[in-house]
């Protein structure tokens, strides 16, 4: 028996050290969440180099968690690293960049995937933001980045049971933007309209 009391006594530092471990990844995950959300409110407060630094945080944070996992804790990542996904994303979209690659932001498949489909609720809030500002060519822009984003994802609904999650926010991905053109359409028929009524008060002017 002593072997196998030798072997537990193994088997226990293992463990111990890998709950360690995970007890890490949880409580900086956290971190980064929190820094990829303040990220984003920045951005939609127009406060860019506030977002830039909180995006710089959450990507030094989760360098080193990556450095932490291991193979059984991997899994814990994709959380933190999905925000961190969605906030770059948006961040870029919003100074006017291309979406980054999964290599530039160092992500796993899942976490991409998953972050992507995230970012296009945001783009709707700033679309809707766009819009109350009097900027419909913004609001339009950011539009047709949330259709190319949505369009470019949707086949991923096949492989739910890889990327957990994918289906449902696929299918949150599509009502988003289905709302968003239903809002857009409006704006539109609006500035129609308001154009309209200029133009017959110009003409009723100097016609008098």
């Amino acid at each position: 028996m002593e072997s196998v009391k030798a072997s537990l006594r193994s088997v226990e530092g293992s463990l111990q050290d890998l709950a360690a471990r995970r007890e890490r990844l949880i409580k900086e995950s956290r971190d980064v969440i929190a820094s990829c959300s303040r990220c984003i409110i920045n951005l939609h407060n127009d406060k860019p180099a506030e977002a830039a630094s909180e995006l710089a945080t959450a990507r030094r944070i989760l360098g080193g968690l990556k450095k932490t996992a291991s193979a059984q804790l991997f899994r814990y990542l994709v959380p933190p690293e999905a925000e961190f996904v969605e906030a770059s994303v948006v961040f870029a979209l919003m100074r006017g960049r291309p979406v980054p690659s999964i290599s530039t932001l160092n992500s796993s498949p899942e976490a991409y995937v998953l972050g992507l489909l995230d970012s296009v609720g945001e783009l709707k809030r700033e679309v809707l933001d766009s819009i109350m500002k009097g900027k419909a060519m913004v609001a339009r822009k950011h539009f047709a980045e949330m259709e190319e984003l949505y369009s470019a994802l949707s086949p991923f609904a096949s492989y739910d049971h890889l990327v957990n999650g994918a289906r449902r926010k696929i299918d949150v991905a599509r009502m988003i933007v289905e709302d968003t053109r239903g809002v857009l359409t409006e704006e539109t028929g609006r500035e129609k309209l308001v154009s309209s009524m200029e133009r017959l008060q110009k003409r009723l002017g100097s016609s008098g």
